[in-house]
């Protein structure tokens, strides 16, 4: 029998500005990004359908976009508390995060 964590897939979708969790065929949750001028991704929002909450995939999602962010080279603006939550909590190594002053969520 196969581990449900097995089939687990975290996207970048830069048509959509989010970083996607699937479940199998399904998107079981998102975190969205925006681009600013200066080129740095501001993280406002992390949504994961009440369908798949309390089997830690928005820590996996957050986990795995932060990653990616960090291997691209791109600077992380954390507004999310998710997002937040995690880069405090988390050493990311080779991530550039730009704390706001006031988190504006969007």
């Amino acid at each position: 029998m196969t581990d449900p964590k097995d089939d687990v897939a975290v996207v970048r979708n830069d048509l959509t500005h989010r970083y996607e969790i699937h479940v199998g065929d399904v998107v079981a949750g998102f975190t969205m990004f925006r681009i600013d001028p200066e080129g740095r991704l501001h993280f406002p929002h992390t949504v994961v359908d009440p369908a798949f909450r309390g089997q830690g995939l928005a820590t996996r999602l957050v986990a795995d976009a932060m990653t990616d962010v960090a291997a691209r080279g791109e600077t992380v603006v954390p507004h999310c508390p998710v997002v937040s939550a995690y880069l405090r909590e988390h050493e990311v190594p080779g991530l550039t995060v730009e704390w706001p002053e006031h988190p504006q969520p969007e």
